[in-house]
């Protein structure tokens, strides 16, 4: 009997271990952010060994398990019919809102999920259940677009994923099949989805041949540049889950198809060293110094190198792409973009990404709306549903859904 107890003692001690990180007092339900990231940092724990014996791909591992027990067939509702189809090649979720008049145009959403480039799907029960109560709440045709990923796949083909299946759905034909208002169409995307959204966004702008323009962008915790892995956000929220700043990091790289052995470099921005010319100019574009309140810098302080590692940029020349990096376009792009919400949230590493990108579009003239939630972690909106259901993703969904409600 002693001895039975004595195990579960020592498991109970050494699972609270490993459940239990310090966490800011200002972070939504913290208790219950260490259970879900120490679920999430278990199943990284299983990629990586899977990894080193062979036996698969880490983010393989990782995304069978975020996916496993939540993928949904295109199940139809009261409200709502969801059918799964194809867009130039491209894998797409449509949830059409069935109330009104058959001959009535109707708003419409592209919505284009996270998940770092690497995980995740339009068919998954979060983003099902985000589109399904966008077209439902706003009485909207929403498509989800479901892109391939690493690391079957890297940059370019995720964002040429989207682009493609957003640029077939905006032609005048496909809107008039769904009933789509051709002046009502919104862009949208969460993390890496966000990154897509904008980036899509701002090649819709440049393309002469879209006749049909999106009328609004949402982006939600978007990721933005990877030229600078010390924002004072960066630094504030390096510990801070779900989203560690070297996980950010290996997302990053496997995108690109970069080499694993540059974390380091990037995590002290060696990439973006003052030796590097070639940077100079996507530098200053992402200058948090000049783009940030003195509100978030605080205490920190740049980290710039006078020399670094030209092998990362020479290797990996897509760090400098725009396609990638939506944060370094140049002013006049920025200056054809549509109306912008941006959502960040404090205790996030990509906040600051998204704060820059507001301040760049309000300097290019664009009208934009910066929703910051003080509670918010990375990734929260998609867990304001079942079994999670905090309460500042039901909040950041229910304030996001509103304002395109209001705006679309």
């Amino acid at each position: 009997m002693k001895s039975t107890l004595c195990v579960v003692v020592f498991c109970s001690v050494l699972a609270a271990y490993y459940i239990y990180i310090p966490l800011p007092h200002t972070i939504s339900e913290p208790w219950k952010l260490m259970m879900l990231d120490a679920t999430f940092r278990g199943v990284q724990h299983l990629g990586n060994l899977a990894h080193s014996l062979g036996l698969s791909h880490h983010i393989k591992v990782l995304n069978f398990a975020v996916t496993f027990f939540g993928m949904l067939s295109p199940t139809s509702s009261e409200g709502v019919r969801v059918t799964d189809t194809v867009f130039d090649g491209v894998q797409v979720r449509v949830f059409e809102a069935t109330r009104g008049s058959n001959s009535e145009l109707k708003r419409s959403v592209v919505y284009i999920h996270g998940g770092g480039w690497s995980l995740g799907s339009a068919r998954m029960q979060s983003y099902d259940y985000l589109c399904r109560k966008m077209a439902e709440d706003l009485n909207a045709v929403v498509v989800s677009v479901d892109y391939r990923l690493a690391p079957e796949v890297h940059f370019p083909e995720q964002y040429n994923d989207a682009y493609l299946a957003t640029k077939q759905f905006l032609l005048p034909e496909v809107l008039a099949e769904y009933s789509v208002d051709p002046n009502r169409v919104a862009v949208s995307g969460d993390s890496a989805g966000g990154n897509l959204a904008a980036a899509v966004s701002q090649q819709l702008a440049l393309d002469s041949s879209v006749t049909n323009k999106p009328k609004l962008q949402s982006l939600i915790y978007p990721v933005l540049q990877a030229l600078d892995f010390n924002t004072p956000s960066y630094q504030q929220n390096r510990d801070v889950p779900i989203l560690y700043r070297p996980l950010m990091i290996k997302f990053w790289l496997e995108y690109l198809n970069g080499d694993p052995s540059f974390i380091h470099s990037l995590l002290v921005n060696n990439h973006t060293s003052l030796d590097l010319s070639q940077v100079a100019t996507s530098r200053e574009k992402v200058n948090w110094t000049l783009l940030l309140p003195s509100t978030l810098k605080k205490h920190y302080k740049p980290v710039v190198q006078a020399t670094g590692t030209p092998k990362v940029i020479q290797e990996v020349p897509a760090l400098l792409d725009v396609r990638a990096a939506p944060l370094i376009a140049d002013e006049d792009v920025l200056k054809l973009l549509p109306q912008t919400y941006v959502l960040t949230c404090e205790h996030d590493v990509l906040r600051d990404d998204g704060i820059m990108y507001a301040r760049r579009l309000e300097q290019a003239g664009i009208r934009v709306t910066h929703d910051h939630y003080e509670d918010g972690f990375h990734g929260c909106m998609i867990f304001g549903i079942w079994p999670t259901y905090f309460s500042v993703g039901i909040r950041t969904m229910h304030n996001y859904i509103k304002w395109l409600d209001q705006n679309l």
